[in-house]
C-alpha cells in the first residue's frame, strides 16, 4: 500500500479491491460464513440416500432376475436362498424360448416386427405433423393445434371398441396391418406435441437461410430440422418403442391364432395354461419380455434425458 502527502494529510492509495479484500478479512461476521466443503457429511448423506432409492428401484428387477435362475418348481425364494439356489438354472431361457407347445420364437418375430413399424410409422407421421404446426403458416393453425391436443384427453381404452369395429369390417384382425395401424392413430397427438415443442425452439433463420438457396418445406424438413431434433425423436422412439413392446391389450384383441401373437400376449399363455405356480419360469418369461426394452432405453438413454430437457424449451 503506498501512501500519498497531500495539504491536508497522508492518503492512502490502495486499490479499491485491495481494501475490499482487507476490510472482508476482518468483518466480525467473517467466522461464521461456513464452507461447503466444511460439511463433510452432507455429501455422504446425498450418495447413501440415492443408493437406498437405487436399490428400492432395482430390487424387484434383481428378484425376478435371480428367481428365473432357481431350478423349474422351485418355491418362491426367500430372501435367504434367492441368490443362493440349489443350481442356477441358466437352461430355463432355452426352455422357455424354444417350449415346444408355443411358438415363442415366433412371438418374438412378431413383436419385433410390429413394434419396427409401429415407431416408423410413428415418427413419420408425427414429424409431418409437428412440421406443419411449428414451422409453417397457415389459416386456423392454432385452432387446429389446440383441437389436436384436446384428443389428449380422451383415454385409449375409450378408442379401442371403435378401432376393433373398423378394423374388423376391413377385414384387417389376426394380420399384421391390423396390429400395426390403430398403433400410430392412439399415440399421433403426443408425439406431434413432443416434436412440435423441439421444433419450435429450432431457429428460423435456418429455414429462411435455406429458402433463400432454393429448398422445399421438405428439403427443409428432411435436412434441417431432423438431423437438428435428434433429442426428441430418440425420445419419441423409446416412448413407442416400450409402449408398443409392452403393450397387451390390443394384441389380444386383435389376434386369434397362435402365429400372429406378440410376445407379451403369446408369454402370458405361456404362465396361465403352462407357467402356474412355477415361479421361475414364470420370471423366466418376464426377463425375456422386458429385457429388449431395457436394452432399449439405455441405448437411447443419452438422447432420452436431452430430449426431455430441451422440449419444453423455447427460443
Amino acid at each position: 500500500m503506498k501512501e500519498k502527502k497531500t495539504g491536508t494529510g497522508t492518503v492512502s492509495s490502495s486499490p479499491p479491491t485491495a481494501m475490499a479484500s482487507e476490510s472482508c478479512s476482518r468483518s466480525p461476521n467473517s467466522s461464521f460464513i461456513l464452507h461447503p466443503s466444511s460439511f463433510p457429511l452432507r455429501p455422504l448423506l446425498l450418495y447413501t440416500l440415492l443408493i437406498l432409492l437405487a436399490l428400492t428401484t432395482l430390487a424387484p428387477f434383481l428378484w425376478m432376475f435371480f428367481t428365473s435362475l432357481h431350478p423349474p418348481l422351485s418355491p418362491i425364494p426367500t430372501p435367504k436362498t434367492l441368490f443362493a439356489p440349489t443350481h442356477f438354472a441358466f437352461n430355463n431361457y432355452s426352455y422357455v424360448l424354444f417350449f415346444p407347445e408355443l411358438p415363442v420364437a415366433r412371438f418374438a418375430l412378431n413383436s419385433i416386427l410390429v413394434t419396427t413399424a409401429v415407431v416408423l410409422f410413428q415418427l413419420t407421421i408425427c414429424s409431418l405433423a409437428a412440421y406443419a404446426f411449428a414451422r409453417m403458416t397457415f389459416p386456423g393453425r392454432d385452432t387446429l393445434f389446440l383441437i389436436f391436443l384436446l384428443t389428449m384427453m380422451i383415454p385409449a381404452t375409450v378408442m379401442i371398441v371403435p378401432l376393433f369395429l373398423t378394423v374388423h369390417h376391413m377385414g384387417l384382425l389376426n394380420t399384421y396391418a391390423g396390429l400395426i395401424l390403430p398403433y400410430p392413430y392412439l399415440s399421433t397427438a403426443f408425439g406431434t406435441f413432443l416434436l412440435r415443442q423441439f421444433f419450435v425452439s429450432i431457429p428460423k433463420s435456418l429455414d429462411e437461410a435455406a429458402r433463400l438457396d432454393g429448398a422445399s418445406d421438405l428439403q427443409i424438413y428432411w435436412h434441417i430440422i431432423l438431423p437438428a431434433s435428434k433429442p426428441a425423436i430418440a425420445t419419441l422412439a423409446a416412448f413407442g418403442f416400450i409402449w408398443t413392446w409392452t403393450d397387451f391389450y390390443w394384441p389380444m384383441l386383435a389376434t386369434s391364432t397362435p402365429s400372429m401373437r406378440t410376445l407379451e400376449v403369446g408369454l402370458s399363455i405361456f404362465k396361465d395354461s403352462y407357467g402356474g405356480t412355477n415361479w421361475p419360469l414364470q420370471m423366466t418369461a418376464a426377463v425375456i419380455v422386458m429385457t429388449p426394452a431395457l436394452l432399449f432405453f439405455l441405448a437411447l438413454q443419452r438422447y432420452f434425458v436431452k430430449g426431455i430437457v430441451l422440449t419444453g424449451v423455447k427460443g
